[in-house]
């Protein structure tokens, strides 16, 4: 039987959201929580952003949700890769990546590893030293020394780039086809990669410049960016609303035990590596409260919890990343999200 979202959880995570908007952590943000057979609940706090006028952010509002993409797009799409028998996760992704000449000293990184952030790779990723570059850029990364002995856990986005090359080489299409499709089986018509269009349902993140334009329905990560907004790593544009729908799905594929997307998201509750005290690395997604709990971060500002066996979940969605390091000052939001998602 699902566990419930009390009144008084409710009315904790109302009260941090007006906290960390009055703070001036973010302009605004929603969170969405909800059961597998319960009522959903929407909270929002704050503006979508100043410019836009006095518009309130709604469960349909459109955010960059950054790294979400790892486990809104690339880890859905390695389980479903692997399901269809074209990879291996004991693979080096070499393997499943066009033929490269010469040393690839990072290419031997198995799928495993760099889904699990343990392969070892550099840990610096910065995309615009490859400007002017005589080889692929998959080739580029691969040419990269190991930065680590592969096996202890470091968040690492080339990994990611990696393998949203490699999924795109597999089944010959590129990445963000392949994301429409598996989102649109579950419903998602909101989910996207970028460019979404500057309009008033988009929030705007990061002005990098004084005096430039705001970054605006174009990914906010440079390296995504300089992909042309479709990368492994990051992104992908989607509303509270998807986000509740997808953690809602994965939840109901769990439970009913059907379908690849519950076998996979089982899998991955496994730890693989230690973080911190508490805190593991599964496939993808962190794993809290002894595998009770999956979450994943967003550098814009985003989040999306899992309780699995407590049928459960919990989506924080703001552009904390508007007003750049003060992004930080999110944490108490998030810290209380965990501690809500994790309670029995």
């Amino acid at each position: 039987m699902p566990v419930t979202f009390t009144p008084d959880d409710l009315t904790r995570l109302q009260d941090t959201l007006d906290e960390v908007v009055a703070d001036g952590a973010t302009p605004g943000g929603v969170i969405v929580c909800g059961t597998l057979d319960g009522p959903r609940e929407v909270l929002t706090s704050g503006l979508i952003a100043p410019e836009l006028g006095n518009v309130a952010p709604a469960e349909n509002t459109t955010y960059d949700v950054a790294s979400l993409t790892k486990v809104l797009a690339t880890w859905p799409l390695v389980g479903q890769t692997l399901e269809a028998g074209l990879l291996d996760l004991e693979a080096p992704v070499r393997d499943v990546l066009p033929v490269m000449s010469g040393e690839t000293p990072s290419g031997d990184a198995t799928v495993r590893q760099l889904i699990t952030h343990t392969a070892g790779l550099r840990a610096s990723t910065r995309l615009d030293y490859y400007r002017g570059a005589d080889a692929p850029l998959h080739e580029l990364l691969c040419r990269e020394p190991l930065e680590d002995a592969p096996g202890s856990h470091r968040y690492i986005n080339r990994g990611y780039i990696l393998l949203g090359l490699a999924l795109a080489f597999v089944h010959g299409q590129p990445l963000d086809v392949l994301a429409a499709e598996f989102w649109q089986g579950l419903g998602m018509t909101s989910t996207s990669y970028g460019p979404v269009g500057r309009r008033a349902s988009v929030a705007p993140t990061e002005q990098r410049l004084p005096g430039a334009p705001r970054i605006w329905g174009t990914a906010h990560d440079e390296n995504a960016a300089l992909m042309g907004g479709v990368a492994g790593h990051a992104g992908v544009f989607s509303t509270p609303a998807d986000l509740a729908a997808y953690a809602h799905g994965l939840l109901s594929s769990y439970s009913q035990g059907n379908g690849f997307l519950g076998e996979w998201l089982r899998a991955s509750l496994v730890p693989h590596a230690t973080i911190e005290p508490g805190l593991d690395r599964g496939l993808s997604w962190i794993l809290a409260s002894g595998g009770g709990v999956a979450y994943h971060h967003g550098w814009t500002g985003t989040s999306v919890y899992l309780a699995p066996e407590a049928g459960r979940y919990l989506v924080v969605v703001t552009n904390a990343v508007y007003y750049g390091t003060s992004r930080t000052r999110i944490a108490p939001l998030r810290a209380a999200a965990l501690k809500t998602i994790s309670a029995t």
